[in-house]
């Protein structure tokens, strides 16, 4: 199942990829399903079966009559991994991590297919990691590795857009990966049960030219890793993204380095997962 947020006619709300071209609207074929990713997240596995069978109604729209959001529009947390690709910490210069490399994106960066990514007015070197983004669907608690599965809601393609000085500006890295629209995620979840996360093709493009390709079967913690490493320190919850890190190719590896500027276009196609594209614009003053 792809599950979307979408708005049409001035209400946003809850859908299901009906093939391509169509929406079908959950809450308009199942008036009990909440309106919202997160909402329907905290309900559990019977939320979701109620979902599934709402899905198969006629209650559809035409995707070109509706704009498609962030599927989780404001998750509770945002973390991501760091140098999770054995090649991207060779182009980084940084020895191969012993523990996962764990930091915060701030989640007022996340944003949704086709809307902006800006370059701040305090910096031009904005950068592009194409990553795939595992979405938390119950309580997790020092939950073993083996066990993960019964956890996962589900996976997005996102873009763990970087700042590159002002990431610098602390060990932490948080306030360079934070910014306001860069933690794009979607376009839509798509359910645990139809994709195997250990084995997909990650692709980055900047106006279609190929900058990033690699597969998650490099990862050097995978997924089931990851939630184990993180559950042990924090209680995961319904709608929790984790950013699990990005292969090589960004643009301050580059010789010279190459950074996002307005008028680019970036795409993060993840197999089974869709097509993430953002145009990039210099941010707007007022904002």
């Amino acid at each position: 199942m792809k599950l979307v947020t979408f708005t049409h006619n001035g209400s946003t709300r809850i859908g299901a990829m009906n093939g391509d071209d169509s929406v079908v609207d959950l809450t308009a074929v199942d008036s009990s399903l909440p309106a919202t990713m997160l909402e329907l997240l905290a309900g559990g596995d019977e939320a979701m079966e109620r979902a599934r069978a709402a899905a198969t109604g006629d209650s559809t729209i035409s995707l070109s009559e509706v704009t498609l959001e962030a599927p989780i529009a404001r998750p509770g947390k945002a973390l991501a991994i760091g140098l999770n690709y054995r090649d991207h910490a060779e182009e980084s210069g940084q020895e191969i991590p012993k523990h996962p490399i764990v930091f915060a994106k701030v989640t007022t960066c996340i944003t949704g297919p086709g809307k902006p990514v800006h370059v701040p007015r305090v910096s031009p070197a904005v950068d592009w990691e194409g990553e795939l983004c595992v979405v938390i669907g119950k309580n997790a608690r020092y939950v073993a590795k083996d066990d993960v599965e019964d956890y996962i809601a589900g996976y997005m393609n996102g873009n763990d857009v970087s700042v590159r000085d002002w990431q610098f500006h602390s060990p932490t890295w948080m306030t360079g990966k934070g910014f306001d629209t860069h933690g794009p995620i979607g376009p839509w979840l798509v359910t645990r049960d139809e994709l195997d996360a250990t084995n997909l093709d990650v692709r980055t493009f900047v106006n279609d030219e190929l900058k990033q390709e690699s597969n998650t079967s490099q990862l050097i913690f995978d997924v089931g890793d990851i939630i184990e490493y993180l559950s042990a320190a924090c209680t995961l919850e319904p709608g929790d993204v984790i950013f699990t890190g990005t292969p090589a190719g960004v643009g301050v590896a580059q010789s010279p380095p190459q950074f996002l500027k307005a008028g680019d276009t970036v795409r993060v196609e993840i197999a089974g997962l869709g097509s993430l594209e953002n145009p990039v614009i210099t941010e707007p003053r007022g904002e």
